[in-house]
């Protein structure tokens, strides 16, 4: 009876709202792991719940962003937001065993110890208030926070289109590229920048995930694309692209203008940081039939080691290059949200003074032409 109890005291009851998209993140993956195991110390019941199919829960527990993990039970009900819930919660697992200790050893307290330590129900209402506000404004900082990332990594990506825009002008000036052609690059890049406008206007509204369109998608012809974009910016300065594409490589299943996004970034980095007369590599490899993976490798002044996962984050610029190149530090960071969404990953092989390679994997094409449901399935790519 006593040890049914101490399991009832023990036990934690949580609602977690999340879409399939979200499951598939490195951070949701790793809370429900540690919910799982021993070292969250809690009889763990977890329900989770699809945003898209149940919206009256948004509305019933007031959540302007997804994922949120919702306390229920013990008592005060708690919500975690944003990208850092399995942090939010290893912060605050210890804090609620030592409420349910406190819990149990309130009730062996003899009659004259209980009076003499006795707290009026008023006080302990309003610590639990107290405590219930501060996890709400604590949730709606990281809201904010969340928004205002995706607001400046949306506006990032309007740079592209632009500056694609400008080269072409100065290739036509130049007589490099003919009317029609320039006509061309430029109506599909105010068709570009006509969409990621309508993005910022749903950012208020809309998650991050939602703005993503996933399809078959051939990496070849969209890295080609890509290349011949940017092709005043190598030919002018002599830098060579050697690509190592398969033929057989596998479609992948993407969002054609986001991949084309990272890879846009990734190959105007190698470039910016490379000297005249070097060169960049591009290499897709197929190492599972599971996912694809790219690579994006310069001969440039390469990136500490200490700083591999630094770089990825929101507005960091490594301050031994920032004096040669122009930027606000986050095209690294629109790239890493994009290939999680994706369920990739991303991440830096490089050595101070040797250059940079930069990876990241996405999932292969496994469906029919037309698709529904989650971007990926399985784990994160290797």
């Amino acid at each position: 009876m006593d040890e049914i109890k101490e399991k009832q005291k023990r036990s934690l009851k949580l609602l977690l709202v999340a879409s399939r998209i979200h499951l598939s993140s490195g951070d949701l993956r790793s809370l429900l792991k540690f919910l799982e195991s021993k070292e969250c110390g809690f009889n763990v019941s977890l329900q989770i719940s699809e945003p898209s199919e149940s919206p009256e829960i948004l509305e019933l527990y007031r959540i302007i962003a997804v994922p949120a993990l919702i306390k229920l039970s013990p008592f005060p009900k708690q919500i975690f937001a944003g990208t850092s819930i399995f942090e939010q919660v290893r912060t605050w697992i210890p804090k609620w065993h030592q409420e349910g200790l406190a819990s149990v050893s309130h009730l062996k307290i003899g009659k004259k110890e209980f009076e003499s330590n006795f707290r009026s129900q008023k006080e302990l209402q309003l610590e639990d208030e107290l405590l219930f506000l501060r996890q709400e404004n604590e949730t709606l900082t990281n809201q904010i926070q969340s928004q205002e990332r995706l607001l400046r990594m949306v506006a990032h990506e309007l740079r592209t289109p632009l500056t694609a825009a400008v080269l072409a002008a100065q290739s036509q000036n130049l007589g490099q590229i003919t009317i029609a052609k320039f006509q061309e690059v430029l109506k599909r890049r105010l068709e570009e920048i006509e969409l990621l406008s309508k993005d910022l206007l749903e950012v208020g509204s809309t998650r991050w995930e939602a703005l993503f369109n996933p399809k078959k998608l051939d990496l070849a012809n969209i890295s080609a694309e890509v290349i011949l974009e940017l092709e005043k910016l190598w030919l002018t300065r002599n830098i060579g692209i050697n690509t190592d594409i398969p033929t057989d490589l596998p479609c992948v299943l993407a969002d054609q203008r986001r991949i084309s996004q990272v890879l846009l970034n990734l190959i105007e980095n190698a470039l910016k940081y490379s000297e005249d007369g070097g060169k960049i590599s591009i290499t897709m490899l197929h190492r599972t039939n599971q996912w694809v993976e790219i690579s994006v490798c310069d001969c440039g002044p390469g990136i500490p080691k200490e700083e591999h996962d630094r770089i990825f984050l929101d507005r960091v610029r490594l301050p031994q290059t920032s004096d040669r190149t122009s930027g606000f530090g986050i095209g690294l960071s629109v790239c890493r949200r994009i290939v999680e969404v994706h369920g990739g990953r991303v991440w830096v092989v490089s050595e101070e003074g040797k250059g940079a390679c930069f990876f990241f994997t996405l999932p292969v094409w496994q469906g029919p032409d037309s698709i529904e449901g989650t971007l990926t399935s399985g784990e994160v790519g290797p």
